[in-house]
């Protein structure tokens, strides 16, 4: 499967921003979609993940950020509300087909990654 990661900016502190995974070449459905980030200078991080058992989110972003999915268009959004700079990074989408439950967080469970998008929040 491939993906494209689309929809990073600039954006102020306390505001909102919508970025989004396509996904093309094959049963999308049958995926539990990842999101990562990578802020400057710092290891990549669990963000989200939605698939067949669920959705799960870092504690850092629980309630602030919601991913969905729509299979019949394969794609999934991360909706980010109240954002902060420290959410500042590029933003990954990635794939399995094959997620246990308790990998979800783990990026070496994903065999498929998109390129990512940049958020930047700043004043």
């Amino acid at each position: 499967v491939l993906l494209q990661a689309s929809g990073g900016g600039l954006v102020q502190p306390g505001g909102s921003l919508r970025v989004s995974c396509a996904a093309s070449g094959d049963t999308f459905s049958r995926y539990t979609i990842g999101w990562f980030r990578q802020a400057p200078g710092k290891e990549r991080e669990f963000v989200a993940a939605i698939g067949r058992h669920g959705t799960v989110y870092a504690d850092s972003v629980k309630v602030r950020f919601i991913t969905s999915r729509d299979n019949a268009a394969n794609i999934v959004r991360l909706q980010m509300n109240s954002l902060q700079p420290e959410d500042t990074a590029d933003y990954y989408c990635a794939a399995s087909s094959t997620m246990i439950l308790s990998n979800r967080r783990n990026a070496r469970a994903y065999s498929y990654w998109g390129q990512g998008t940049l958020v930047t929040v700043s004043k």
